[in-house]
């Protein structure tokens, strides 16, 4: 998953709680804010040893009047509107108001604090209404629409004709060309929604943190394997209880808790509070703020001429249409049912033969199925774990990218970091020359939210100079006991591999342009790299040189090899039953919901319903507590299985090689792909690179539901 900082739209980010990092007193006036000069930092990398949360305010202050000032003068120049003085001006501008704005985001997302989130909440609505007196600007609009109506004599080449179209569907698309009562609509709507999304994102927040499930003494910890009961160790120490263990909300304890945890009423207690986040009926309850999301997105697309928010959403990505994303999920979900009906029949079988006089319930699912792949493919997360340690795992994601794209990582120590868990590597290419910087943070934390992500504190562009991007992963592993390794399961080794995916695709990005740089491109193209990039985990060439086991430095042998790729595709109903149930109730929320009487458990109930859910299953996000589509991806959760209909079919070109690592294929998919950004329509892009469309044949042989 990508996390994108102010470039066309402001997109609040989720938060956490205090850090360890220094939170002193305020007295950021009496020096010079360094938010504001220039960073002599290596690599210019942000002093965060010298920011404060008191820099923010006034820094986004200075930045936005900066920024107006820029606009400013390119609306008051008396020339005619020509590329460079018009959308090259436009990409120059504001680029300290984006430096301050993806610092502030990165810091709220990975490692925040009280004030942090209460400057959050106060500047979200400015930097909304900042965003769209731009795009509203009717002077700016008009030297853009002059450019566009001239675009076919302006000689521009293919990347300035790229550039220039989506500059004018981003002003469209913000309604500049309606009138004046219109957009002073659109712009109170903006700065609304903007505040709800931050509130909501924060109630999540507060939620998870909250929550704790103290387990006292072996009764509590049956079934609970070594690691996990030393991490919930770890969690109960740092609270200062002493002889205890902890599980949080973190999906890092919850999972691995429901999967192993023998005693049914405490899986049962911990997800009823893993699902019901944002549903708790108190001040963090989140379906009043859902509800207002809704109404005003469906009035926003109205105002812009659309049927739902879902039209408008869907109409610059490759699905372009809510019928074209229904297809594919309805593709897809009579046949996911299917299996996870056989597979609760199994789990049903299993539970009887050890006694379970109870029907499957969604707190059961994981427990059993764990114990069903112990039975079926002998193959246990106790066994595996050790052969995933995470320094291995990394240096398999980047040696698998030397291979690749011919580039190498080396790990810096003199580089200013936001939080101590925080490493840094440099990234150059064949040649020893500078490609960029690459940050990983690993481990679970309070002042963090929960998931998997990829930022940039600085994206690639060569408009106003070669500037080098600085992109970081960040994750939410469980810390290890003090001098022991830190071991992943096989699902959190490949999430760093898909994260890793998406910061190679901001790391290799050769554009001009900031606005198209990177992972700046279609919702539904964005997940593309990421999962593509999964595939590598499992090639034998990678694990025969990096899953060794901790302790012995033996490779992992053959035979348990063997066992994990049969069982790839095992519980695969489930999991692609709690995906698409999710992204099948986002399109129809922002498809066919938007009036004041919304009612989100009755609407959710309702729609699970019609489509058949099983009982036993519960969407992966549910409505009070999905970040996906309060943030960046409303009316877009789909985007991660329409990106996948297409990393099946990409991986399948190197295996028709015979060599999963061919230059050939390797420069193709680095050029059309990783490379290229938002420099061409994203299906071009990928025909350009497989030459022929894909096919969704291959997403569910992958997925194991088509034989």
């Amino acid at each position: 998953m990508t996390k994108r900082a102010l470039q066309r739209n402001v997109n609040p980010k989720s938060k956490a709680k205090s850090s360890t990092r220094a939170r002193k007193p305020q007295r950021a006036g009496l020096v010079a804010n360094p938010l504001l000069g220039r960073w002599s930092t290596p690599f210019g990398v942000p002093p965060f040893d010298k920011i404060m949360p008191g820099h923010f305010a006034p820094a986004f202050k200075d930045a936005m009047a900066a920024h107006k000032k820029e606009i400013t003068q390119i609306t008051g120049q008396a020339a005619r509107p020509t590329f460079t003085n018009t959308i090259t001006a436009l990409e120059k501008s504001g680029r300290l108001l984006e430096r301050v704005s993806r610092v502030f985001f990165n810091l709220t997302d990975a490692d925040t604090n009280d004030e942090l989130q209460r400057i959050e909440r106060e500047v979200v609505p400015h930097l909304a209404a900042h965003e769209t007196n731009i795009l509203l600007n009717a002077r700016l609009f008009r030297r853009v629409e002059d450019l566009y109506q001239r675009r076919n004599h302006l000689r521009l080449s293919d990347e300035q004709a790229r550039i220039l179209e989506l500059h004018h569907t981003w002003f469209v698309r913000a309604g500049a060309n309606l009138n004046k009562k219109a957009k002073a609509r659109i712009a109170a709507i903006n700065e609304r929604l903007a505040l709800l999304a931050t509130q909501f994102a924060q109630n999540v927040l507060k939620d998870e943190q909250s929550w704790r499930l103290v387990l006292d003494g072996e009764r509590d910890l049956v079934g609970l394997p070594p690691i996990l009961r030393a991490t919930a160790a770890r969690a109960a120490t740092e609270i200062g209880l002493k002889d205890k263990h902890v599980i949080t909300l973190s999906r890092s304890n919850i999972e691995p808790f429901l999967q192993f945890s023998d005693r049914r009423d405490l899986r049962e207690d911990a997800f009823n509070a893993w699902t019901m986040r944002g549903e708790t009926g108190d001040a963090t309850d989140n379906r009043a703020i859902v509800t207002g999301i809704v109404r005003l997105r469906a009035e926003l697309s109205g105002l812009l001429g659309f049927e739902s928010y879902a039209d408008y959403a869907l109409d610059e990505t490759m699905a372009k249409t809510p019928a074209a994303v229904r297809e594919l999920l309805e593709a897809v979900w009579p046949v996911a049912v299917k299996r996870a009906a056989q597979e609760r029949e199994a789990l049903a079988r299993r539970a009887r033969a050890e006694g379970g006089n109870f029907k499957i319930a969604a707190w059961d699912w994981r427990y059993f199925a764990e114990k069903e792949r112990k039975a079926l493919y002998e193959l246990d997360d106790a066994v595996t774990r050790p052969y995933f340690k995470l320094d291995n795992v990394i240096a398999a994601a980047f040696d698998t990218a030397t291979r690749l794209f011919a580039i190498r990582f080396k790990e810096r120590h003199d580089v200013p970091r936001y939080h101590p868990d925080v490493r840094t590597w440099e990234v150059t290419d064949r040649r020893g020359s500078y490609v960029g910087l690459f940050l990983g943070d690993y481990f679970a934390r309070p002042s963090k939210r929960s998931g998997a992500w990829m930022s940039s504190f600085r994206s690639q562009s060569k408009v106003a100079g070669n500037i080098r991007p600085i992109i970081v992963n960040v994750l939410n592993f469980a810390q290890s006991t003090e001098g022991e390794p830190v071991l992943l399961s096989i699902d959190d080794a490949r999430t760093l591999f898909h994260e890793f995916g998406h910061a190679l695709h901001g790391l290799l990005s050769n554009v001009t342009y900031p606005s198209i740089s990177g992972t700046s491109v279609a919702r539904d193209f964005v997940e593309l790299p990421s999962q593509l990039y999964e595939h590598w985990l499992m090639v034998p060439e990678v694990l025969q040189r990096f899953a060794v086991h901790y302790e012995t430095g033996k490779a992992m042998p053959q035979k348990l090899l063997a066992k994990i790729k049969k069982a790839r595709n095992f519980n695969q109903g489930f999991a692609t039953v709690e995906y698409a149930a999710s992204a099948l109730v986002d399109m129809e929320l922002h498809g066919t919901a938007g009036n004041e009487d919304l009612d989100v458990n009755d609407f959710e109930r309702t729609t699970l319903k019609r489509i058949g859910m099983p009982r036993e299953i519960v969407m992966r996000h549910r409505i009070p507590h999905f970040l996906h589509i309060v943030g960046g991806y409303g009316a877009g959760y789909y985007s991660y299985l329409w990106s996948e209909v297409m990393d099946a079919d990409a991986f399948a070109a190197f295996e028709d090689t015979g060599d999963v690592f061919d230059r050939a294929t390797a420069r193709k998919l680095k050029k059309h792909i990783y490379a290229a950004g938002n420099t061409r329509d994203p299906l071009e892009a990928y025909v350009a690179f497989r030459g022929r469309q894909p096919e969704v044949k291959g997403l569910l042989k992958k997925r194991g539901l088509l034989s």
